[in-house]
């Protein structure tokens, strides 16, 4: 089993929760749910795979471009087709990301969510596996400008074969290539489908609590941040998934509360966790700390103490 975990929140409140991220199993009642979550997250580290090693066809579409011709715009237009095909592959899976989490939330969310994340611990698990993920592909998404390059040669393509009327085996058409195109064009598309979605769900299911949901989400925080500061795990990545669990975690809260993670009673225990963020000194921690710079909305309000936007916006 896991670790008895504490944290003081900003109002000063020791909270004990029982967690575990390495061995946790789902109970007879989770099972269901952990399944159908299960048979979506299980392709998230192929994705991760694929994006990391997308190399785009800059040199295609420069040619393309500098010399036009039937010869440089066919072998560009070859070179862009599996390209976007993968593309496709990484929005459908935001696709059933936006499906599968609301879930999550009802399952986490809907009585007590401390004595759910404690109770639910596997659903538990899977949440901090969604941030992971998203965490990690939004990050390498950002450095690749490959993609957007590759996107809009297609777009502007397609366009000029509707004219010829040589469109008729193309598989990504003008609306799915349009929202496809409003994914990619987001700095961090994967945090932003969790954000529009759970917006959209607090608006639409009455059952669950906004406040059920930004409890949650505190709660994740400030517990993966004591997993890191109290050193329970010796695995770097193991610590790493608790961190972007961490990062995912505030992210979303501050999209959903009214005030932000970064006020002063704010339940997350955001100076902590960002110095212990700033000490891990790991290759991933430039980029968690830029998501938490960039990816916030709350952190240039008034009500954010300057102490805070120190330790982010003058690094």
């Amino acid at each position: 089993m896991g670790q008895l975990l504490s944290f003081i929140n900003g109002n000063d409140h020791t909270e004990q929760i029982f967690i575990d991220f390495e061995h946790a199993q789902p109970s007879e009642d989770e099972r269901e749910l952990h399944k159908t979550v299960g048979e979506v997250l299980i392709r998230g580290p192929a994705i991760i795979e694929k994006l990391l090693a997308y190399a785009g066809c800059n040199e295609f579409i420069r040619r393309a471009i500098t010399n036009p011709g039937p010869e440089t715009e066919d072998a560009a237009w070859e070179a862009v087709l599996p390209s976007v095909d993968q593309l496709q592959e990484f929005y459908d899976f935001s696709l059933e990301l936006e499906t599968c989490f609301p879930k999550l939330l009802v399952a986490l969310c809907k009585n007590d969510p401390k004595a759910s994340l404690s109770n639910q611990q596997a659903l538990a698990k899977q949440l901090a596996d969604i941030f992971d993920f998203v965490l990690k592909f939004d990050d390498a998404k950002m450095v690749n400008p490959a993609i957007q390059n590759d996107f809009s040669y297609y777009r502007r393509t397609l366009n000029r074969m509707k004219l010829t009327k040589k469109d008729a085996n193309i598989k990504i058409r003008d609306e799915l290539a349009n929202r496809m195109s409003l994914f990619f064009a987001y700095p961090t598309p994967m945090m932003k489908v969790l954000s529009e979605t759970t917006v959209k769900f607090l608006s639409q299911d009455t059952t669950v609590p906004r406040e059920n949901v930004t409890t949650a989400l505190a709660t994740m925080a400030n517990v993966c941040h004591d997993m890191v500061e109290k050193k329970k795990f010796i695995q770097d990545e193991l610590n790493m998934f608790c961190l972007r669990a961490m990062v995912g975690s505030i992210i979303l809260f501050d999209h959903i509360h009214p005030l932000g993670a970064f006020v002063k009673k704010s339940p997350v225990n955001i100076k902590p966790c960002i110095v212990t963020l700033k000490e891990s000194n790991t290759q991933s921690s430039p980029g968690l700390l830029n998501a938490l710079r960039f990816t916030t909305i709350h952190l240039n309000d008034a009500d954010t103490p300057g102490a805070i936007k120190q330790m982010l916006l003058l690094d």
